[in-house]
């Protein structure tokens, strides 16, 4: 018994081996993680250093990447570069393109987003006008840079975030909602457009997740997943689905609203916000 499950461990430990070679030669060496100083972004880069990849890590809070930066280096022995970069700038996306051309990078995380939640009519339109170019325009520029880039190389992997809201319209996330559908269709389309090229590009499209977005959006959420559940099955994917649902609440919604009509779908996500903002409606 003894020596059957040794031999069960040792070959789980070598397919395990060759799976991170794989990993390494596919979206090696370097991968450009953004967003990575909190949330899904930060735990995609714990995954990718324990993969044994090299990290540019990208947010615009210096010091919390730079902490990060040297745990992984002192834990892994690797590599890392620390960008400092505003994503709803022009000079935030100039910033990663230059700071990133002396490299060989073979993954783009575009993990970087925020959300605003409540009445449409009553947001800050600079609030409004800043996602649209964090959560849109700067995804689609990196994504036409690093998709060259990696369409030359000849493989590499681009995963963008969506969300589970993306999939219809919803109601007090109305322009959020609307970003995140942005992101699916262009992630779905380049699927297909980059495969030829040896590009595999995922959308991840996560439900409610524990980390520092709730809060910048004003949610109140209830059950939530973890960031590192998310970036386990994010990067699990990569490669196998054009896109992924992880964690459980994300998929438990997306079964159960699979087959209602689009107009149900939207007043039923409408319901789930409402819960979710209605501290905010006596302050509109």
């Amino acid at each position: 018994m003894f020596s059957k499950l040794n031999n069960n461990f040792l070959i789980t430990k070598i397919m395990s081996l060759k799976q991170r070679e794989f990993f390494q030669h596919r979206y090696g060496p370097w991968a450009v993680v953004t967003g990575a100083s909190s949330g899904i972004g930060r735990a995609i880069a714990v995954e990718l250093a324990a993969n044994g990849l090299r990290l540019v890590l990208v947010a615009r809070r210096t010091g919390e990447l730079e902490q990060i930066a040297k745990d992984l280096t002192a834990w892994h022995g690797l590599e890392t570069r620390v960008l400092a970069a505003d994503l709803a700038s022009d000079d935030g996306v100039a910033t990663v393109e230059a700071g990133t051309k002396d490299l060989e990078v073979g993954l783009l995380v575009a993990a970087a987003g925020f959300g605003t939640a409540g009445s449409f009519l009553e947001s800050k339109l600079e609030d409004e006008l800043a996602m649209l170019d964090v959560n849109c325009r700067a995804v689609m520029q990196l994504s036409r840079h690093f998709g060259n880039r990696l369409a030359q190389r000849g493989r590499g992997g681009m995963i963008l975030f969506g969300s589970l809201v993306g999939y219809q319209g919803t109601p007090r996330a109305a322009h959020y909602a609307a970003t995140k559908a942005y992101v699916q269709t262009l992630a779905e389309a380049l699927h297909v457009e980059l495969a030829p090229q040896g590009v595999d590009v995922l959308c991840s499209a996560p439900g409610p997740v524990q980390s520092g977005f709730g809060t910048r959006a004003r949610m109140q959420m209830g059950a939530a997943a973890k960031p590192e559940t998310i970036a386990r099955a994010t990067l699990n994917a990569l490669g196998k689905k054009m896109t992924v649902t992880p964690g459980a609440l994300a998929k438990f919604l997306t079964w159960s609203l699979m087959t209602a009509p689009r107009g149900l779908r939207v007043r039923i996500m409408g319901q789930i916000m409402g819960g979710m903002t209605k501290h905010l409606k006596a302050k509109e």
